[in-house]
């Protein structure tokens, strides 16, 4: 055990020494010069403001839980919640700083080398988030079970090192709830102020450096779709990982190999990945087909490896088949979602082109249409997700008894999970290259170059498109894996566990209603943050002089202090909705009430989340398809439509629909977290 915990060790490091050498060679690169260095100070000037006052507001919540977790629970667990807070922390900081640092070296990159030095660069900063998200996740839960269980001196010193272990996944789920809800309010308080004065009343295009509110529109697309992605997703990687170890305690026949195995998974998933990601430094070609080439190879990677892997570790071939077939269903699952996703979105397949099409007849169809098709789009996926489960379940059980198919499903969450440093790269280049693109228009640069970065920014909307489906996937498993650790952890059967019983059917009445409770309050955070935004634009463009000829510039300052004050002033009710809610029905209704409010959260939620993420995204693409000379082009009566739908879709996609992810997971990891408090402590006993 000893030496695969070595290995669970080692990898993480080299992830980490691989981020540092590419943080020195993306700051070793040109950062051109004049316009496009100014423009780049605005938003990196912002993007350090938003994130030292949101991380000051979520480190007063972190340091009020952890005292209570320590008085509660002891100082292991609540070190472990630390650990954890800082190192989702330390990867969404560090990875937001390089991003930010790297959109203006891809611009140069750009103007001097063309387009395969751009996407090389491009990618390198979206690698640093990446594999950040999986060394410090990896390193995190390796050394404190390590530590805990006093190197793995007995299965019960592990059993015990788990339970507090449980804690550096509530610290990750805390601080990515705040980075998901804060980040997403910001940007798209920014992106609707912007556009709403900006394409609508004025008439001037998107990335116009006459817009007031531009500056803090692409900050936004750092603290929110880099910043706020990778905390997402490091919260799925290290509570898939971390409920699979405690259910694998259940499993009775190799349980000692079992403990480790979503460590080993983890670790070769990384290797995968680093090997992948060169693929990207080799070759030439599209950028968006080399992107899907770097993601197809980490997954074949993967499954061939953890198949050698368990054929070498496991003397029951049937074993091996069993959980390496929950592990592939896991990564078939994930390519599923994420291509399912690009196909209802991608401004070149025929759902986003319909959506324009009937935008000719004006908003109202643009709308529907849109509507019509983000609930379509949820059909595939979630059926994906619930037979994959249910093939994982049989295998599992058939090897290993129930526990063992429990298992088997929270080991599928580990496999779809396992490629997160390419997923997380992937969906960071895109902010990184949206902000190239922004920057060439700001700066005036040649149409060239402007096309060129286009060409970019069209392969990062399509990776951002598949990773936001990915991370809904992937949430939902990974609480789902949580969910049945809690049910073990409150000494509730699994088994057992019956639908009809009253107090289930409660709890999944009220659970189910979170969800939508939670979107409201998203929602309405960054319509009244919009609101102030667009009076400001607005003042602006009405008292200074000059500004819509060009003669003189707009106060960006003010626009990203508006937006930054206004989506921290409304982060704490969302959050605080998902931190209490569980503990108030746990403690009142009792843990099968509990039980039952889980099960509805995440399935509602995963429903709201898909349909929320790409109905958003259809809108948005089929307002950039109209722009490329459609139905008219843009200014025409199609694209004023698509523009309100595109705006409709802005906090769907980027606020609502991946905060979702996170309540999701939070309530789970919460309800695991005070499972044995609630088990003996609940009010309504009958």
């Amino acid at each position: 055990m000893i030496t695969l915990m070595t290995f669970a060790l080692l990898v993480p490091l080299i992830a980490l020494l691989y981020v540092g050498l590419l943080m020195y060679m993306i700051l070793k690169a040109e950062r051109g010069t004049g316009r496009v260095v100014e423009i780049h100070e605005f938003i990196k000037e912002g993007a350090k403001a938003f994130i030292k006052r949101q991380y000051m507001i979520i480190f007063t919540v972190i340091i009020a839980i952890d005292i209570v977790l320590l008085v509660l629970f002891g100082f292991r667990l609540a070190l472990a919640y630390l650990l954890g807070a800082l190192s989702s922390t330390a990867a969404g900081i560090i990875g937001m700083y390089t991003a930010v640092n790297t959109n203006a070296r891809t611009v140069a990159a750009l103007s001097r080398y063309g387009l395969h030095k751009a996407l090389k660069i491009a990618f390198r900063g979206g690698s640093v988030l990446g594999f950040l998200v999986v060394g410090l996740g990896v390193l995190g839960i390796a050394a404190l079970t390590l530590i805990y269980s006093g190197w793995f001196k007995d299965m019960e010193s592990v059993a015990q090192a788990l339970r507090d272990v449980i804690g550096y996944s509530f610290g990750a789920s805390t601080v990515a709830l705040f980075a998901r809800v804060g980040g997403g309010i910001y940007t798209k308080a920014a992106d609707i102020g912007a556009d709403l004065v900006g394409k609508v009343e004025v008439g001037i295009p998107e990335d116009d450096p006459r817009n007031p509110g531009v500056i803090a529109d692409n900050v936004g697309d750092n603290v929110g779709d880099c910043a706020g992605m990778g905390a997402d997703l490091f919260e799925s990687y290290v509570g898939s990982i971390v409920s699979a170890m405690v259910l694998g305690l259940l499993v009775t026949t190799f349980r000692e190999q079992l403990v480790v195995l979503p460590l080993i998974v983890a670790g070769i998933g990384i290797v995968s990945s680093l090997i992948a990601a060169q693929i990207l430094e080799l070759v030439r070609g599209k950028p968006s087909t080399v992107l899907q080439a770097v993601s197809v190879t980490a997954i074949a990677l993967t499954a061939i490896i953890t198949l050698v892997y368990l054929a070498k570790t496991l003397p029951d071939m049937n074993a091996v088949f069993a959980y390496w077939l929950s592990v592939v269903l896991g990564l078939v699952t994930g390519a599923i979602i994420g291509f399912t996703s690009d196909y209802f979105t991608s401004k070149d397949k025929p759902p986003a082109q319909k959506v324009a099409r009937l935008s000719q007849a004006g908003p109202a169809l643009t709308i529907l249409t849109g509507l019509s098709m983000g609930f379509l789009s949820v059909f595939i996926p979630t059926v994906a997700i619930g037979l994959s489960g249910l093939a994982a379940f049989l295998m599992g059980s058939s090897v290993g008894g129930f526990y063992g198919g429990l298992y088997a499903v929270a080991l599928a969450a580990v496999g779809m999970l396992s490629v997160t440093g390419i997923i997380v790269a992937a969906d960071a280049y895109g902010p990184i290259v949206d902000n190239a693109a922004g920057i060439s228009e700001m700066a005036e640069l040649d149409p060239e170059i402007r096309d060129l970065a286009d060409t970019l920014d069209s392969a990062g909307n399509t990776m951002k498109s598949i990773s936001k489906g990915y991370a809904i996937g992937s949430a939902a498993l990974t609480a789902l894996a949580l969910l049945f650790a809690y049910m073990a952890a409150a000494g509730l059967d699994p088994s057992r566990i019956l639908l009809l019983d009253a107090k289930i059917i409660a709890g999944f009445f009220i659970g189910a209603t979170l969800p939508a409770l939670f979107t409201a309050l998203v929602i309405s955070s960054v319509s009244d943050a919009a609101f102030v935004l667009v009076e400001e634009i607005r003042r602006q463009f009405r008292e200074i002089k000059g500004l819509l000829e060009g003669k003189a510039k707009p106060n960006y300052a003010r626009c990203v202090d508006i937006a930054t004050k206004y989506s921290l002033r409304k982060l704490l009710l969302p959050g605080l909705l998902a931190i209490i809610s569980p503990l108030v029905i746990g403690f009142i209704l009792g843990p099968e009430a509990l039980a039952g409010a889980l099960i509805g959260a995440i399935v509602i939620g995963l429903i709201l989340g898909l349909f929320q993420g790409n109905v958003g995204n259809t809108w948005d693409n089929a307002k950039k398809y109209i722009e490329l000379g459609a139905f008219g082009g843009k200014g025409s009566e199609a694209h004023k439509a698509a523009v309100v739908g595109d705006t409709v879709g802005d906090p769907l996609k980027d606020a609502a629909g991946p905060s979702i992810n996170i309540l999701i997971k939070l309530m789970s990891v919460i309800s695991l977290v005070f499972a044995t408090l609630i088990a003996t402590h609940y009010i309504l006993r009958f």
